[in-house]
C-alpha cells in the first residue's frame, strides 16, 4: 500500500470518529459502513450496538492505523495484538474546583510546614523594641523617698532600639534570632533638678541651685548591640512574624538568650523656663559609665508582636566610679 493510499485513508478514517452523527446515521440503516480506497481497496466498519458508536468516537484512529500500515507494509497478516482499549483516547476532564481565598490560605500552610525545614533555613526581618527602661540597686528599684537622686520616673524613660534580626532554622521548632542593631536608654529623673557631673573619684549626682522652673533631667547612653536568642517556635514557621511585613503567625513563641553593646554616646540634657522661655542643655560626656554591657533577653510572642524583657548583667557604671546600678528594659518588639 503507497503513500497516496495512507494520505487518503487516515483522514477518512479520523473523520468518521468526528462525524459521529453521519455514522449513526448509517448505523440506523444497516449494520455496517464501507469506505471504498482506489479501485480495489476498502475498510469496513462493521456496527452491531449503538452504544459501540459512542466508542468508536473517542478511538485514536492514527495510532491505530499508524499499527495497520506497518503490519500491511509487512505483509504480516497476524491479527494485531493491541487490545482495542489501548486505541482510546483519554477525554475524561476532571473539572478543576474554583479556589478560595481559604484554599490558598491551607495550601500555604500545608506547603510552609512540609517544605520549611527542608527549605531556605535563614529569613531577614528589621525589629523596633520599643518600651521603657529603669535600674535595679541591689535588686531593688530605687526610689525618691530614701533620697537617691538618680531615681528614675518610669513614664517617660523610654527604650528604643533598631534591629536587623536573621533567623536561621537550628531543628524542627528550634531557630537561631541572631543579629545586630542599635539602642538608646532613657533615663528620666524624678528630680528635675537632678545634675550630673563627675570628678576624678568618681560620677557626682547633685540638684541645681538655680532658681528656675525646670521641667525635665535626663540621662541618655546610646548603644551598638548583638544578640543570639534561642527560639522555640510551636508553629514551626521558618520566617518571622513582624508588624511591617504583613506576615501573621497565630503560633506562640519564646526564646532566652544572650546579648552584648558597646557604648556609642551619653549625654545628660535639662529642660527648663526663664521669663516663659524655654531653654536646654545638653553636656556630652562617658560620666564614668562602662563602655561595654552585656545581658541576657527574654522574650514572648504571638502573632506579629512580641514582648521582650531585657536585664544587663553588668553594672551601668564603672565599678567604684558610681552606683551600683544594672539596667533594665521592657516592652513590645514589632
Amino acid at each position: 500500500m503507497n503513500t497516496v493510499i495512507r494520505k487518503i485513508l487516515i483522514p477518512m478514517a479520523i473523520g468518521i470518529g468526528a462525524l459521529g452523527s453521519f455514522t449513526a446515521a448509517q448505523a440506523q440503516v444497516g449494520d455496517s459502513v464501507v469506505i471504498r480506497v482506489g479501485k480495489e481497496s476498502k475498510v469496513t466498519f462493521s456496527i452491531k450496538d449503538k452504544k459501540d458508536l459512542e466508542t468508536l468516537k473517542h478511538y485514536n484512529f492514527q495510532a491505530l492505523m499508524d499499527d495497520m500500515f506497518k503490519k500491511l507494509e509487512s505483509r504480516d497478516t497476524t491479527p494485531l495484538t493491541k487490545a482495542p482499549t489501548e486505541y482510546l483516547k483519554d477525554t475524561v476532564r476532571k473539572e478543576e474546583p474554583v479556589e478560595t481565598t481559604e484554599d490558598w490560605d491551607n495550601d500555604w500552610n500545608e506547603h510552609r510546614s512540609k517544605r520549611s525545614y527542608h527549605g531556605r533555613k535563614t529569613h531577614h526581618s528589621f525589629n523596633i523594641d520599643i518600651g521603657m527602661n529603669n535600674y535595679l540597686q541591689k535588686g531593688q528599684f530605687p526610689t525618691g523617698t530614701s533620697g537617691e537622686l538618680y531615681t528614675v520616673k518610669p513614664w517617660g524613660s523610654w527604650y528604643v532600639g533598631l534591629n536587623s534580626i536573621l533567623r536561621t532554622r537550628v531543628s524542627r521548632k528550634l531557630f537561631l534570632e541572631w543579629g545586630g542593631g542599635v539602642s538608646w536608654y532613657n533615663f528620666k529623673f524624678e528630680n528635675y533638678k537632678t545634675v550630673i557631673s563627675k570628678d576624678d573619684n568618681g560620677v557626682i549626682f547633685s540638684q541645681d541651685p538655680r532658681d528656675l522652673d525646670f521641667q525635665k533631667s535626663k540621662l541618655t547612653v546610646a548603644y551598638i548591640n548583638i544578640s543570639a536568642i534561642p527560639v522555640f517556635d510551636f508553629g514551626d514557621n521558618g520566617k518571622k512574624s513582624t508588624f511591617f511585613d504583613g506576615y501573621h503567625s497565630s503560633s506562640f513563641r519564646i526564646g532566652f538568650g544572650p546579648y552584648a553593646g558597646y557604648r556609642l554616646d551619653s549625654y545628660t540634657k535639662q529642660m527648663w523656663y526663664e521669663n516663659g522661655e524655654k531653654h536646654k542643655s545638653h553636656d556630652h560626656d562617658s560620666f564614668y559609665l562602662d563602655n561595654f554591657r552585656y545581658g541576657l533577653r527574654l522574650q514572648l510572642g504571638f502573632r506579629d508582636t512580641d514582648i521582650f524583657f531585657n536585664y544587663d548583667l553588668n553594672e551601668l557604671f564603672l565599678a567604684g566610679k558610681g552606683p551600683q546600678l544594672n539596667a533594665i528594659s521592657f516592652g513590645v518588639t514589632l
